[in-house]
């Protein structure tokens, strides 16, 4: 069994302006959550009527930092969250491409600092909720030997689920978990409360799930048939999952210590299934399609959380941040009454135009962030530094290398030095993409970056909506080569991509 992840780092706790205040911090990231699903970026920054209103995540916009330029770490779900958790780009991982399998090993580096440790570190009590995808370690039954087979069909005898023996949250500092191993897609359809497994109902069996055998077929995405909770329902998931968020939050509040929660949703990512009702509201059916009720789903797990803190008297003294994992949806009948998954940005999931990674981005500290809107580049994995510099952890170096402490920014407090450049990545195509003002250009590489070759080159001042690819342009054949030689220097060094603030 490995080691706890923190264990081993060199963590030396500073005293800092940003850490002598403590305050609990709370991380949300939805699940394919894009601009255009929020109905104040459509309302204040496109100037239409929403189609949809989220009228808890416009509350917290207003309240806090919005970011016109935020983005999540890639285009796609694995990878982001890979990301997010270490602070560090893909391509330094032995999984560029991201974790996808249920059982697959992890990718987090036994004694490097993570999003849960840096926290934990300083003594937080961290709790992890949500979507995890990242893998995990699994007995063979009767054995002391790690499964690392196929996630797919029928398994029964061949892994046992009854326990999640390493890989997961806990090993990435989080001293509480409940873990939807692979959010609401599968497989495997299982929930983990501090890795045990977690029945859905008296009477559930961890039984092999298909058309046949499903509750609700649709609940069986394009992952396809494995194994799952015989009670599983999609329509229930977001219930449960954000009531054991709040059991977090009211078991801890108001302690000696503060606290961590680090919430992802797995709404809204496919299957669509609305519930009836969410807290007494109308979900299936308030909307034009089964999408985008569960964007309002969505507003209402954000309104539960921000309840608890406020019923716990903890909302002033906590720092909240939302995202998303990527990009929005494309939801075709949607679109059709105006519907823009990415708020006016070109592209949506896994794509490596705009609109595949710039995503909603929120930071709210009643009184410490001032109400307003924010124009520097922020990425979700900036958390790793942010919340670090925020509890007083130092990063040792050679960690979290991608990670940008955005606390002097939010708090207007000391010098704080934005990003140059970014890196980033797209999706199942696996573009990758390197932007310097104002240009970006987009590289075609392969699972295993060991294939590099540039497709696409935009000028992001001249042409927001990438419509003018200028990569076969004589005019800019320098600027191309340019750029292309900058991504390839940049990785093959292996250096940070951003100023330590």
């Amino acid at each position: 069994m490995m080691k706890p992840l923190f264990l081993g780092a060199l963590l030396l706790i500073v005293s800092t302006a940003f850490a002598a205040e403590r305050p609990n911090i709370v991380f949300i990231m939805a699940d394919d959550f894009g601009l255009g699903d929020v109905s104040h970026h459509v309302r204040e920054f496109q100037g239409k009527k929403p189609l949809v209103e989220t009228p808890n995540v416009d509350a917290l916009a207003k309240q806090g930092m919005w970011f016109t330029d935020g983005h999540s770490a890639t285009a796609l779900c694995a990878p982001t969250r890979y990301a997010v958790m270490s602070g560090n780009n893909n391509y330094r991982s032995y999984a560029p491409a991201g974790v996808w399998s249920s059982f697959g090993q992890t990718a987090f580096k036994e004694g490097e600092v993570t999003l849960g440790s840096v926290v934990q570190d300083a003594g937080y009590t961290t709790g992890f909720v949500g979507k995890w995808h990242l893998g995990g370690d699994f007995y063979i039954p009767d054995t002391k030997e790690i499964y690392r087979g196929k996630k797919n069909g029928n398994l029964t005898g061949k892994v046992d689920l009854t326990r999640m023996i390493d890989g997961g949250p806990k090993y990435c500092g989080f001293d509480y978990d409940f873990t939807a191993h692979c959010g609401i897609q599968g497989p495997m359809y299982i929930l983990y409360e501090n890795q045990e497994w977690y029945p859905w109902a008296k009477d559930s069996e961890i039984i092999y799930l298909d058309d046949n055998s499903i509750k609700n077929p649709k609940d069986l995405t394009s992952k396809g048939d494995g194994m799952g909770d015989s009670n599983w329902d999609a329509r229930e998931l977001g219930d449960i999952l954000t009531s054991k968020a709040v059991e977090f939050i009211d078991r801890n509040a108001n302690q000696k210590d503060p606290f961590f929660l680090y919430y992802c949703s797995p709404t809204v990512h496919i299957p669509h299934c609305p519930p009836a009702e969410f807290d007494g509201v109308k979900i299936a059916g308030s909307t034009p399609t089964d999408h985008l009720d569960m964007v309002v789903q969505l507003d209402l797990e954000v309104k539960r959380i921000v309840d608890a803190l406020k019923a716990n008297g903890e909302f002033e003294n906590t720092l909240f941040v939302l995202t998303s994992d990527n990009g929005g949806l494309r939801d075709p009948e949607a679109q059709k009454l105006g519907y823009d998954p990415s708020g006016g940005w070109n592209g949506s999931k896994s794509s490596p135009l705009e609109g595949g990674h710039r995503v909603p981005f929120i930071a709210v500290w009643p009184g410490k962030i001032s109400p307003g809107v924010s124009d520097e580049i922020a990425v979700n994995q900036d958390m790793v530094a942010t919340f670090a510099a925020l509890v007083g952890t130092d990063i040792p170096e050679g960690q979290a290398q991608d990670s940008l402490n955005l606390m002097p920014l939010l708090l207007g407090k000391g010098t704080f030095q934005g990003r140059e450049y970014l890196i980033n990545q797209a999706g199942a195509k696996q573009e990758v993409m390197l932007r310097k003002a104002p240009w970006k250009i987009i590289i075609q590489s392969n699972n295993k970056r060991t294939k590099f070759e540039p497709m696409a080159l935009y000028n992001l001042e001249s042409d927001p909506g990438e419509k003018k690819n200028q990569i076969k342009n004589p005019e800019f054949k320098e600027v191309a080569e340019r750029m292309f030689s900058e991504y390839m220097s940049i990785i093959e060094s292996k250096l940070p991509t951003v100023p330590r603030n």
